[in-house]
């Protein structure tokens, strides 16, 4: 792997640091005030190609290598893991699983739109009593005729009251993850409601919900891939997620080294800047470690996902190390400002609020050690 970027990789690293320090950074506390970000910020995304990434030209996309996509949601983690998540739910989940899996007619109806942010889309897999569980999921789906009636609840799905489009997974036939296929649900159907769910200690300014499904009803035509095969898709799609997790970690991290490094060198403590002080230097040396070895280890998917050879072990040591590593550099972070980390007007604070939610979602810390420790003995430890 050349660790060098080239041009293309370069520029679009410094366009979306320069759209994230214009658009995001300004805006980011108040967001996470307000609980919500300003859903403006959608269509400037889709403009910009970055609802696009990795999604062939010919179907709306902007093409585009998976290290150029990590770059763009490095730099929309260090901005604002809230709108990091739009872009990873709707591109990286949902998006690039109509391309994977979807039929020409439901690229041609939904990728144009997801991709320049017309539509938004959710990814409605996790239940109130499915979480790590997934396989064992109990939303129905009861075939009528050329349709599909659609019954149950969902619970954490990001973007779930913005969205225009879910990917719904539901039980259409027996027990496991055999009997599970996903479906393309407009949230317009009726029988569709979507209900946010406030309160969150962190990724405030992103729209998470309850979705609710009373016999929604879709046609056939509206399964995503095979019948029976939803739980391949929803896999497929994590193992790609959990490097887009990732990327916002990185991006989490930076942004806290750049705050300890810029703190630490103006504020003065004892006739001196605290950067002086061997303890503090303590703290950003290990940031500055967790970052550089986050980063690798998610450019290291990107570079397997295209070289076409297996990424899912690398992609959950990536989602592992990095949602941890965030957690360790904004907790540093915050002790490197003292008090003044604890309040608001600074942004550490939001750090460590986003970054632990990262060892939950799209498989907890322990999940991912369980699945790594199969992939190297071979033997399930569930």
């Amino acid at each position: 792997m050349d660790l060098e970027l080239s041009p293309e990789q370069a520029e679009v690293r410094r366009v979306a640091a320069d759209f994230v320090n214009r658009e995001i950074v300004p805006f980011a506390a108040e967001w996470d005030r307000a609980e919500s970000v300003d859903r403006k910020i959608i269509g400037k995304l889709g403009e910009l190609g970055f609802l696009g990434l990795t999604i062939p030209e010919e179907h709306g996309g902007s093409g585009g290598d998976h290290l150029a996509y990590c770059l763009v949601l490095e730099e929309l983690g260090r901005g604002d893991s809230a709108v990091r998540g739009i872009v990873s739910v709707s591109l990286g989940l949902v998006g690039k699983s109509i391309n994977s899996f979807g039929t020409p007619e439901q690229k041609a109806a939904w990728l144009p739109r997801i991709t320049s942010g017309e539509a938004i889309a959710c990814f409605a897999l996790t239940e109130p009593g499915t979480g790590s569980d997934a396989a064992n999921l109990t939303t129905r789906a009861v075939r009528d005729g050329d349709d599909w009636l659609l019954t149950g609840t969902k619970t954490f799905i990001t973007n779930g009251t913005w969205a225009d489009v879910a990917l719904v997974f539901a039980r259409t036939g027996g027990e496991g993850h055999r009997g599970i296929s996903a479906f393309l649900v407009p949230t317009d159907a009726a029988g569709f409601t979507a209900r946010e769910i406030h309160g969150k200690l962190g990724l405030r300014g992103q729209a998470t919900a309850e979705l609710s499904l009373e016999d929604v009803r879709v046609p056939d035509a509206a399964r995503l891939h095979a019948e029976g095969k939803g739980f391949t898709v929803a896999m497929a799609a994590l193992a790609k997620g959990r490097m887009s997790v990732a990327a916002g970690c990185v991006g989490i991290a930076q942004a806290c080294l750049d705050a300890a490094v810029g703190y630490a060198t103006e504020r003065e403590q004892f006739g001196k800047p605290i950067a002086g002080h061997q303890l503090v230097q303590e703290l950003i040396a290990d940031i500055a470690l967790d970052v550089d070895a986050a980063r690798l280890l998610t450019w290291r998917v990107a570079d397997l996902i295209e070289r076409g050879e297996e990424f899912a072990t690398a992609s959950s040591k990536a989602k592992l190390f990095a949602s941890e590593a965030a957690v360790r550099a904004a907790n540093s972070a915050l002790q490197v400002f003292g008090g003044y980390g604890y309040i608001d007007e600074y942004p550490v604070g939001k750090y460590l609020r986003d970054a632990r939610v990262m060892t939950l979602y799209e498989g907890t810390s322990q999940i991912h050690k369980l699945l790594i420790g199969r992939a190297l003995t071979g033997v399930s430890a569930f």
